[in-house]
């Protein structure tokens, strides 16, 4: 009985999902033909790993159903923390209900549902490791629902079986309670026996060791996370810390490669997929991430942005005429009064830096072979040698990049904010410089090759050493809230491809505040959370539409940001 009940909802959730893929990403198996020999736990386990991706990075264009228009968490946290281009001049009026469903049916059909099939098949037959990696999934998943829209069901989530379709909002605080238990769960079928390990681990490739150093790096993250409402948060941290036993090497970092096919199926970064059409650049950068990394000559900064010209409209360097048509902010003359008042430049940077100011609603003009887009990192575009050519489908690393999840700079980043936290300002000036460090040598190093790249553009090991020494003296001369802004802004530079780790720091820590204010000087409240999908509140009972987006999660008890 046991197996014919995974076999019908396996079968409901292959319907839904529509493909499952082999490691290669390359076998279409057709939902009308599926067989019990179809539904094994491998197939299954690529599904939701490929669905884990997308969760995150999104879901480009031409996917499977629940990914369809997914933009992924990565691309709202950093659209609000000035990485990306936030549009939309009233904060309460972005990420509405209506846009949220295709990130929460990925997350809850793609991930969730699916991961409670695999365990179910993965039981019977003594698959340990699939449990394993199901459960881990499950709580970083579970998590980051959490972190971008509050109370969000669990408890009654996946009991569709037992014919709950109305599932309830289990309190935030309960369902990260309950990932530490998952991670738990984790941690046991990644050391127990198994009958064989899986066909396809996407991640590492059934190293079950560095599994478990993914657990414990979670475990560090939703430890950060929750500092401001957990006593024991720190004690906790800190005894994982000295345990060792967490990622410390950017060679055992979390991350999903992506590759270069284009259609049959699509497997290219999904911000390559819209940053390198063949219309041109689908995605605008926040000016003010550009301009702060030019202005101190960031290492990083050819590899993560990639000019296609260089002049934008409204500049001095090279001087270039205002273009309403291509520009329309180049032909005015008084730029907000928050931005003369803050020092941010408006509108037209320098040296071809074509992007957006936060909160610029603009129309789209024939710009797509003119903006600035991704680079080489993280996305799998183009290293900025200063070609000035434009974009295309075949060019660069052509979307084999990497969504960089859990990595040895995003713990070394925490461990400075706890340092900072508890007021060990001299310990996280240590450990602040070896995160910046480890970013820029994976960013350098990543592996992700532009074979077209003229590499004595890359920076030298003096330009590393000297920007290095920049960041220590700004800390090291700052006041305490100086040093916060310091971490904070290298926290966000270091979040490109991970937008929702800076999402999270900016709201729980507050910091920086040098932030490029929105373009309306009145945008209302910052997105504390974010709606819940509407789909979701039309069809279930249980479930009520925040009255507006100042809502907290659970874990936010700082207030909200200072700089909207």
């Amino acid at each position: 009985m046991k197996k014919i009940i995974y076999l019908i909802v396996g079968i409901a959730l292959v319907v839904q999902i529509e493909s499952c893929e082999t490691t290669e990403l390359d076998l279409t198996l057709n939902p009308n033909a599926l067989t019990e020999a179809d539904l094994d736990a491998d197939n299954l386990l690529v599904t939701i790993q490929e669905s884990f991706a997308r969760h995150i990075n999104g879901g480009g264009s031409g996917e499977e159903v629940f990914n369809a228009g997914n933009e992924g968490l990565d691309e709202m946290g950093m659209d609000l923390t000035r990485i990306g281009n936030f549009f939309g001049q009233l904060y309460n009026n972005q990420f509405q209900a209506a846009t949220q469903d295709d990130e929460w049916n990925n997350a809850y059909r793609g991930v969730l549902e699916t991961s409670e099939a695999l365990i179910t098949v993965a039981e019977e037959q003594g698959l340990t490791r699939h449990i394993g990696m199901a459960r881990f999934f499950q709580a970083y998943t579970y998590s980051s629902m959490v972190d971008f829209f509050g109370d969000i069901p669990f408890n009654d989530a996946l009991q569709a079986r037992e014919g709950v379709f109305a599932p309830t909002l289990t309190p935030g605080a309960d369902v990260y309670a309950a990932c530490f238990d998952l991670l738990d769960q984790a941690d046991a079928n990644f050391t127990n026996a198994a009958v064989r390990e899986p066909a396809n681990d996407l991640f590492y490739n059934n190293d079950f060791d560095k599994w478990q150093l993914a657990t414990n790096t979670l475990r560090l993250k939703l430890l950060a996370q929750t500092r401001l409402v957990d006593s024991s948060a720190e004690a906790q941290f800190n005894a994982i810390i000295a345990s060792g036993n967490y990622i410390q090497s950017t060679d055992d970092d979390f991350q999903f490669q992506w590759g270069t096919n284009q259609s049959q199926p699509e497997t290219r970064h999904p911000r390559y997929v819209d940053g390198f059409s063949v219309t041109g650049s689908g995605d605008y950068i926040a000016n003010w991430y550009m301009e702060r990394m030019f202005e101190v000559n960031d290492p990083r900064l050819r590899y993560i942005v990639y000019r296609q010209t260089n002049g934008v409209p409204g500049s001095d360097t090279p001087p270039t005429a205002p273009d309403a048509g291509q520009l329309g902010c180049s032909v005015i003359t008084n730029p907000p009064p928050q931005y003369l008042a803050g020092g941010f430049t408006f509108c037209s940077l320098d040296n071809g830096y074509w992007g957006r100011d936060h909160g610029s609603e603009e129309g789209i003009p024939a710009d797509g072979f003119l903006r600035s887009t991704w680079g080489v990192y993280p996305f799998g575009g183009r290293f900025d040698d200063s070609r000035f050519e434009e974009v295309g489908q075949d060019t660069g690393a052509q979307g084999a990049g990497i969504t960089p999840i859990l990595t040895a700079h995003l713990v070394q980043f925490l461990q400075a904010e706890m340092a900072m936290a508890a007021g060990n300002e001299v310990g996280a000036g240590t450990l602040l410089q070896q995160a910046v460090a480890t970013h820029i040598d994976k960013v350098q190093n990543s592996g992700i090759v532009d074979p077209d790249a003229d590499d004595s553009f890359e920076p030298t090991e003096q330009n590393v050493t000297d920007f290095l020494a920049t960041v220590d003296a700004s800390f090291q001369n700052a006041n305490t809230e100086g040093k916060w802004n310091v971490l904070g802004e290298q926290f966000l530079r270091a979040s490109v491809g991970m937008g929702i780790d800076a999402y999270n720091f900016y709201r729980r820590s507050n910091y920086p505040t040098v932030l490029q204010p929105n373009i309306n000087p009145n945008p209302g409240t910052f997105m504390n959370s974010v709606f819940y999908p509407a789909n979701s509140v039309n069809t279930n009972s249980n479930i009520s539409q925040k009255p507006n987006n100042a809502v907290f999660v659970f874990w936010d008890t700082n207030g909200t940001p200072p700089a909207n």
